[in-house]
């Protein structure tokens, strides 16, 4: 009988290990599909998950004609024209990478998205993301990562502005809760 009892109980803890899996415990590299994500998990246990062949991922934005560092941060600066579109496209595309299950898995957690857009262009050139590798999100697939890529950069175009153009490249992030 203790032998049925061990034998259950131990199935029940390799099923909620098995749902529980973790993606990006460690820093790796993704070969899948045709693409090769990285997975840079700081000490912090802050994961950067990124499309390998990524050039903006480490590079601050400077001015095009001097090199001089931009501050996102300076106050009065717009880089975009306004638009009323675009943030809730952004929202929408996160949204739908998601299952429902996936979604209930996430509830309550948020995580960064952050795009690095053509100052040229306003299309959006790379993607990555951020979390806590302890959060949910560290159990999500690479492949719904990879889809909310793929989307924003189909689908999210920006306006800029004279200012946004000197630029490198825009760097524009928003943290969500997929619903």
């Amino acid at each position: 009988m203790k032998t049925l009892i061990l034998a259950i109980s131990t199935l029940f803890c390799v099923a909620y290990l098995h749902a529980q899996t973790n993606y990006y415990a460690t820093t790796k590299t993704f070969n899948q599909d045709g693409y090769i994500y990285q997975c840079d998990v700081r000490a912090s246990g802050f994961v950067r998950l990124y499309n390998k062949s990524n050039k903006w991922i480490k590079v601050y934005p400077v001015y095009k004609s001097t090199g001089e560092s931009f501050a996102q941060t300076d106050a009065g600066i717009e880089l975009f024209e306004d638009d009323n579109w675009t943030s809730s496209k952004c929202k929408s595309i996160v949204n739908a990478a998601f299952s429902d299950s996936e979604k209930q898995k996430v509830k309550g957690h948020d995580f960064n998205i952050i795009m690095y857009i053509n100052s040229s262009t306003g299309r959006v050139d790379e993607v990555s993301f951020e979390f806590h590798k302890s959060d949910p999100f560290a159990a999500i697939p690479i492949s719904v990562y990879r889809k909310i890529e793929i989307e924003l950069k189909k689908d999210i175009w920006f306006t800029l502005t004279a200012e946004g153009k000197m630029l490198s490249y825009i760097f524009y992030w928003w943290a969500q809760e997929p619903q």
